[in-house]
């Protein structure tokens, strides 16, 4: 819960007045004052080099000093492009100028908006809860399914029941749209609630509710059927609604063990942060110091009776887990965001699912924009509205980005001057503008967030976001939901011309731009060469980007039915002759075990043995063959399990919450330059592929075709 601050004594208001009353009016002169080219050049330089220098020095003070300076530059740079860069003198110049104005009048406002959402991050802690178990709340855990397989589902169901909360303060329910007969056997077996409803009105949203009316727990858990809870969940999660009875809703993380496309096809998983750690390391940190976390629909626990005095889970929209953040927010509810993993789950496994799904987020987004304005209506403040309008228009990326991956070519194809001032100018005063965002956003994202890869993966959906959002503004109404598939196989590597059509329309009018910026430079004048040169710069940049979508593109096999997690944690094995050796893990899969022996042994595939692992002092054996045995190095593979085997050993892996806590944020800061070089390299090798796929293609189709087979009866030439 975010507490009102109290008013500051007298003798503190005056000094806070006027240190606002000189930025209120200092910053608007500072920022509309003209000056020359080399008047700019100097502030420029001046400013950058006063940045770096706060950058040197720890602490959030410098931060809210680069945030600031850089507020200053973009500034400049907007009234510059709007008063005196739009004077047009034909109409192509002015339709195709006007389009990059408004490009950047929304990167503009998106910047300052996320400056507002993380400047400052809350970093709640755990509220303990009271000593006494006796008087802790009664939860149900709802774990709504559809059509994954049983094999997704088991693992989330078992951890479930491995919580550590009293037996009888808690009961997990298994909502089963998919209404299936192996589902029901299972939770009988483990002894869990299989819940169906005659109907799959409003999908999820839907089967929550229709479960909400039928359960009567103090406390709703929520988790995705993918997403399985560590034993520790609940007494991290539950303390602070002890604390606040106003609080509705507490989210934790969305922590992914397995790789997403990106981080699949382009090998960056454990090396790059993904997509989604931004939001979760610091985005919804920072939302949480103005009372503005979002529900994410999993990994999170409501209040039963502020839940349902909104109404339930909203279905109004496709996104569904923010828009009842939002009436939460609306009733004068608060929400609150602990950074700490505490389940998790399957990315999506193929890059056309994970677009599918962004595609769902973004039409939802744009829905809740369209049905309940967070500008408009009663119940929030104006950081709320803030944040969340923010997060509404990201999803409006789609045209904006398309515009810039296009926006040098009008001069370089057409000739047209979408900027009208020189390169000189432009060079003054968009690289400072660039330049500050760049640096002031890697110190504030720094761990969550390398520079240039959020232009990656919004050029990757930039065209299929595009669609949706513009018809959800047009008709809110149009748009379903979809499921998002999670534990598929992709038996061969291939190239997903489908998604990746996009990109190589674009790819193929930036190298036409590049063969037109070179001729130009045959022939033009001495005044226009350096515009050249800059839009043949922007075009290379793109063509960096675009030719790392193409690699994304790229689908990677993913022929293991269970991913591996890395794991290092004391195991014995127990040999058939009784004796044992004690070990240490390596990684591991609901399916087998990878062991580092401290001295090589002779064992024969599938020589059967028992391994143990320990939740504390507790030993636990399961079953096992030997897959392989490389030295020092073992694989198992488990044996038939009981359910509480299977539980056991959920326990003693994947409801560690140290396992996901050890990987959370842990990135290191990487310089820019080592970023773009990253890129240029995943970039050359998506060319490369894409080139290779065509020309294998091409291959098969020069190839003649085979000869017809002879039938039985067909007679040998005499």
């Amino acid at each position: 819960m975010t507490t009102p601050a109290a008013p500051p004594p007298p003798s503190h208001r005056l000094p806070r007045f006027v240190a606002w009353a000189i930025t209120l009016v200092v910053l608007p002169m500072i920022v509309i004052t003209p000056l020359t080219l080399h008047q700019q050049l100097t502030l420029s330089v001046a400013i950058f080099i006063a940045a770096l220098v706060l950058n040197r020095f720890p602490g959030r003070i410098p931060t809210l000093v680069m945030i600031f300076l850089s507020v200053i530059v973009s500034s400049r740079y907007m009234y510059w492009r709007i008063t005196e860069t739009m004077y047009m003198d034909n109409l192509l110049d002015l339709v195709l100028g006007s389009g990059l104005l408004m490009a950047e009048i929304y990167a503009f406002v998106v910047l300052l908006l996320g400056y507002i959402q993380t400047a400052w991050p809350l970093e709640r802690k755990p509220h303990p809860l009271p000593d006494d178990p006796r008087d802790w709340p009664t939860v149900d855990v709802f774990i709504p399914t559809y059509n994954e397989p049983l094999s997704v589902v088991r693992p989330t169901v078992l951890a479930a029941q491995s919580i550590d909360w009293p037996p009888d303060k808690i009961n997990i329910f298994v909502l089963d749209d998919g209404r299936r007969e192996e589902f029901r056997v299972f939770c009988e077996g483990v002894g869990v609630h299989h819940v169906t409803r005659d109907n799959n009105r409003h999908a999820k949203a839907g089967n929550i509710n229709a479960a909400l009316k039928n359960t009567s727990g103090e406390f709703i858990a929520i988790f995705d059927c993918d997403h399985t809870p560590t034993r520790s969940f609940l007494q991290i999660a539950m303390g602070w609604f002890g604390r606040d009875p106003k609080l509705g809703m507490v989210q934790t993380p969305h922590y992914f063990f397995s790789a997403d496309p990106f981080e699949k096809n382009l090998d960056t998983f454990g090396t790059v942060p993904n997509e989604g750690e931004l939001f979760y390391g610091l985005i919804q940190d920072g939302n949480d110091l103005w009372n503005a976390t979002f529900f994410c629909g999993s990994c999170a626990v409501l209040r039963r009776t502020i839940c349902e005095e909104v109404g339930g889970i909203a279905v109004e929209t496709v996104t569904e887990d923010a828009h009842t953040a939002l009436k939460i927010h609306r009733r004068g509810y608060n929400t609150a965001y602990l950074a700490l993993p505490q389940a998790a789950g399957l990315a999506t496994e193929s890059l056309s699912g994970h677009v599918g799904q962004r595609i769902r987020w973004a039409r939802g987004m744009t829905q809740i924009f369209r049905v309940d304005n967070p500008l408009l209506g009663r119940g929030l403040n104006w950081a709320q509205r803030l944040c969340y309008i923010n997060a509404m228009l990201h999803f409006l990326y789609g045209l904006p980005r398309i515009i810039y991956l296009t926006a040098p070519l009008a001069y370089l194809l057409f000739g047209a001057s979408v900027i009208h001032a020189s390169a000189p100018m432009i060079f003054a005063y968009a690289l400072p503008h660039l330049f500050h965002a760049n640096l002031t956003n890697s110190r504030i994202q720094g761990r969550f967030r390398y520079l240039f890869w959020n232009e990656v993966y919004e050029a990757v959906l930039a065209w299929y976001i595009f669609r949706p959002t513009l018809v959800a503004l047009i008709n809110p109404k149009l748009g379903s939901f979809n499921v998002t598939a999670k534990g598929g196989l992709i038996q061969e590597q291939y190239f997903d011309t489908e998604i990746a059509k996009a990109s190589l329309f674009l790819l193929a009018l930036n190298f036409l731009g590049v063969a037109a910026g070179l001729w130009r430079l045959t022939w033009v004048d001495a005044d226009n060469i350096a515009t050249v040169w800059l839009n043949l710069a922007w075009t290379a940049y793109n063509l960096m980007i675009l030719g790392a979508c193409v690699a994304a593109a790229n689908e990677s096999r993913q022929v293991r039915g269970a991913h591996r997690v890395t794991l290092n944690v004391p195991a014995t094995l127990h040999f058939a002759d009784g004796h044992s050796m004690r070990c240490n893990t390596f990684d591991f899969s609901s399916g087998g075990l990878g062991l580092e022996l401290p001295a090589e042994i002779a064992l024969a595939q599938d020589a059967p043995l028992e391994v143990a692992l320990y939740r504390g002092e507790t030993e636990y054996r399961f079953p096992a063959t030997v897959r392989f045995n490389r030295g020092k190095r073992l694989g198992l593979q488990f044996g038939a399990l009981d359910f509480a085997q299977e539980r056991a050993l959920v326990q003693c892996t994947t409801a560690r919450a140290d396992i996901w806590a050890a990987r959370w944020g842990n990135h290191p800061r990487v310089p820019a330059h080592r970023v773009i070089g990253h890129i240029a390299r995943i970039s050359l090798i998506g060319f490369r592929d894409m080139f290779g796929h065509y020309a294998r293609a091409a291959g098969r189709k020069l190839r003649p075709a085979p000869a017809a087979p002879r039938t039985a009866n067909a007679k040998e030439p005499t």
